[in-house]
């Protein structure tokens, strides 16, 4: 049986997350509202902005003429790819810089350099040398993402308690059993943070690629739609983007929950 205070703490939080949610909701919903009035009114160009209603009818247009989901799916089928590889690098570099120093001292400025290069200056090479095709979008994901990677599991792996590491070396730890029991696993909540930061990072990437290279995607929507004046199909894009960078992030939450 739970104590009355117990009871109260846990009332006290449910609480505070239905708040939290009331609040997110009444955000959102009040955003579309206002967009929605003030582009009727044309108190905002309805041209330039469109506006919700408008926007749900250019998803259920696209819809009928079954171009949707086709654009959806190559855009997350490339972000997925580029995600996963550049988490998996980014771990395997990560470890292998965290068990040589002289290796992290020496990659050290290069992988400050990199990171901080603007990748968009590398999109005519990357089409020159990778192709104008998927493998150039997923490369430009991956070059925005996987530096970032790198830095952040790197500096979760040299922040490890020192103490915990020399007391597993008291009883005669190899450094496989240190890095696979201790900083591994006491890295958790980073990793997953971590990944987090990838997934957006990776759907960035992946829509600079298709900006520049793609026929298909939420990308080459955006880009068609900028060409022709559609601009309200322009928004729709960027709107489905939303949607899909938000339940990106929620799964990468689910599976923290589910972690711990």
């Amino acid at each position: 049986m739970y104590s009355l205070e117990h009871k109260n703490y846990l009332k006290k939080i449910k609480r505070n997350k239905n708040i939290v949610l009331f609040f997110r909701i009444f955000i959102i919903i009040t955003f579309l509202i206002l967009w929605e009035i003030l582009a009727r009114l044309e108190i905002l160009n309805p041209f330039l902005t469109s506006y919700p209603s408008k926007v749900i009818l250019t998803i259920i247009d696209l819809y009928k003429q079954n171009n949707l989901f086709k654009h959806i799916w190559i855009t997350l089928y490339e972000t997925i790819i580029s995600f996963s590889l550049a988490s998996i690098i980014g771990l395997i570099i990560a470890s292998i810089l965290w068990s040589s120093k002289t290796i992290s001292k020496i990659l050290d400025p290069y992988l400050t350099v990199l990171n901080s290069l603007p990748k968009v200056s590398l999109g005519p090479l990357i089409i020159i040398w990778v192709g104008a095709n998927t493998n150039s979008i997923i490369f430009m994901a991956l070059l925005i993402t996987v530096f970032t990677t790198i830095i952040n599991m790197y500096n979760a792996f040299i922040s490890t308690d020192k103490q915990k590491i020399i007391l597993l070396k008291s009883f005669k730890a190899s450094k496989i059993q240190i890095f696979t029991k201790l900083i591994l696993r006491g890295n958790i909540s980073s990793l997953i943070n971590t990944l987090k930061i990838n997934i957006s990072l990776s759907l960035i990437g992946v829509i600079m690629g298709e900006l520049l290279v793609s026929k298909k995607g939420l990308g080459y929507l955006i880009t068609y739609g900028s060409q022709v004046f559609n601009l309200n199909l322009v928004i729709t894009s960027i709107f489905i983007l939303g949607i899909m960078s938000y339940l990106l992030y929620m799964t990468i939450d689910l599976l923290e929950k589910k972690i711990k």
